[in-house]
């Protein structure tokens, strides 16, 4: 039975972490909450039901390259532009500020080493992609405005990642040694770097080419996954970081037309031992040490949560973003990330960290990992709660108030549109073309700009905030649309609306059961789902493609709308 060990061990992990994800997305948590929480209780400082540590490691090293590797090929550069300046610089501000900070707390706090301290200042510097994601595409945030901020934040730090692991191997070296190590790791980089190149333009579309004329799924993921553990290889000899020979290979896949079908094949892979990453970080967390450490520990994640908390929500006021969006960019973003202990596992088996400090490191990023989808939920319940107090309304929306293009006496029968993101905007388009009065509302100061430059009527500003809708002549308006996909936005606009004018008729955009309940009971009645609206059109162009006339179709997409007011159809199901 012995044969069958590293098997026994791989199943047990994949069936507790199933448990231990079906658990947390029942309690409403991202399901990587659960994966940790498996490990801590399988690992050796648990239960100690798996014993083969080792072997679960190096399945999640594989992971670690696979996450690097769809990173490169997924990597959107829109979604950087997107966002513009506070996405790139913004993440490059975060990331420099974290170091600095992080590096004197280590320093003056900890009492460490200042090698120790700049390590760990790089080490905090970064945020967790995967429970980031996650937490956003299960709270239907991806496509709200901070949502796209962390984003491009995450995307920033991912790319951050590959420059440290090229430096880690001369880190803590000498002055006089430093300069010349340095040169010689980024010569290498450059190397590899140079080569691969050559090898995507000229070697990889062939390669890909003839495996894929084959029509062979098998051996086209065969391919893929010799190219990217061929690449960690490539990198690992030439004394680099497996990280960045699986991220450069991704990025130069992502130029060629494969690119789609190897994500489509990878992915499944990635997420398995992603699963093995995350099981095996909770079974290296011991709630001895926690304990016997607590002090320390609880400080280090105050530290880490309060100075990444107050860096993100700096950065993003600083670059004109409303405090409801800095406060969620801040709340998202504090957690320590995988690469983070990758980082630090790499930095001890270098010998410039000691292993008390990794340890420290491995507690406080399962625990910040934990907290994190806590904090979120905090800040939904406490931010429209705390405008309420005048200190706390000052320093959020104190400054968020910009008006251009507004007359002096806003017209009757206006239309106040809340949000101009692709739904806005084409429904900014129709009333301007029906000569119907509109003004916009937006809290995105690079859609403020465009709107400048078309000169629309528009405010920049919280549409949450009393003091914006006051500016926007509610009292004369006619309806408010509100389009924002962020749920806890439209709550909160429609609520400040209705204090405001209760005769208000509002529309609302909403995607789940709990935001239609709790607008429902605020009388908002006019309730659109983009998703549930889209099926109606997919059942009018099949009935109409197997042969019914319009007046027939029309009759039963009132018969199937009418089901929906009665209840009998939920749009919204989560």
């Amino acid at each position: 039975m012995a044969g069958f060990d590293p098997i026994v061990n791989i199943v047990i992990v994949l069936a507790a972490a199933l448990v231990g994800g079906m658990v947390a997305h029942r309690l409403r948590q991202p399901v990587i909450l659960g994966y940790l929480l498996v490990g801590v209780a399988l690992g050796p400082h648990g239960f100690g039901i798996v014993s083969d540590l080792e072997l679960i490691e190096t399945l999640a090293t594989i992971g670690v390259a696979l996450l690097m590797f769809t990173v490169g090929l997924e990597i959107s550069y829109s979604q950087l532009w997107e966002v513009g300046r506070v996405g790139i610089w913004g993440g490059i501000a975060q990331i420099s500020a974290t170091f600095a900070l992080g590096m004197a707390a280590g320093w003056l706090i900890f009492d460490w080493t200042l090698s120790d301290a700049t390590f760990f200042g790089l080490i905090i510097s970064l945020s967790s992609t995967m429970v980031g994601l996650k937490l956003l595409m299960e709270r239907g945030e991806l496509d709200s405005v901070h949502g796209r901020i962390m984003v491009a934040i995450l995307i920033v730090q991912d790319l951050s990642v590959v420059l440290m692991m090229v430096v880690v191997p001369v880190f803590g070296a000498t002055p006089q040694v430093l300069l010349t190590s340095l040169a010689v790791s980024l010569g290498k980089a450059v190397l590899f770097l140079g080569v691969a190149i050559i090898l995507g333009i000229w070697v990889l579309p062939w390669l890909l080419g003839t495996v894929a004329g084959v029509r062979s799924r098998e051996l086209f993921l065969l391919t893929i996954l010799i190219l990217c553990f061929g690449a960690a290889i490539a990198t690992y000899i030439f004394g680099l970081s497996i990280v960045f020979g699986a991220f450069v290979v991704g990025l130069l896949l992502r130029e060629s037309r494969f690119a789609h079908q190897a994500l489509a094949e990878v992915t499944p892979l990635r997420d398995v031992f992603a699963t093995l990453f995350f099981v095996s970080l909770g079974m290296l967390l011991s709630l001895q040490f926690v304990v016997e450490h607590r002090t320390a520990v609880l400080l280090l994640v105050g530290v880490v949560l309060g100075l990444k908390f107050l860096i993100c929500f700096g950065i993003t006021r600083f670059f004109g973003y409303g405090g409801r969006v800095a406060v969620f960019v801040g709340a998202g973003l504090v957690q320590m990330g995988e690469f983070g202990f990758i980082l630090a596992q790499a930095g001890m088996n270098a010998g410039i960290i000691t292993e008390h400090i990794y340890s420290l490191v491995i507690s406080s990023t399962v625990i910040t990992m934990l907290l994190t989808p806590v904090l979120m939920g905090l800040v939904s319940v406490l931010y429209p709660r705390s405008l309420g107090i005048p200190p706390v309304r000052e320093l959020l929306t104190g400054d968020s108030i910009v008006s251009e293009g507004l007359k002096s006496s806003q017209p009757e029968n206006l239309v106040v549109l809340c949000g101009y993101g692709r739904v806005g905007r084409n429904v900014a388009r129709s009333l301007r073309n029906l000569a119907i009065p509109y003004l916009i509302i937006e809290m995105d100061p690079e859609r403020i700009s465009e709107l400048h430059r078309e000169g629309e009527p528009c405010i920049y500003g919280d549409a949450s905030n009393v003091h914006v809708l006051s500016l926007a002549g509610l009292d004369k308006a006619s309806v408010l649309v509100i389009t924002f996909p962020d749920p806890l936005a439209t709550v909160t606009t429609a609520k400040t609306a209705l204090k405001m004018n209760p005769k208000l008729q509002i529309i609302a955009r909403v995607h789940r059961r709990r935001e239609i309940e709790l607008l429902d009971s605020l009388g908002v009645s006019g309730l659109v789902s983009p998703e549930y609206e889209a099926s109606f059109e997919f059942v009018r162009h099949t009935l109409a493609g197997i042969g019914w006339n319009k007046a027939k179709i029309q009759q039963a997409i009132n018969r199937l709308k009418h089901h929906k007011e009665e209840g009998e159809l939920n749009p919204s199901e989560e």
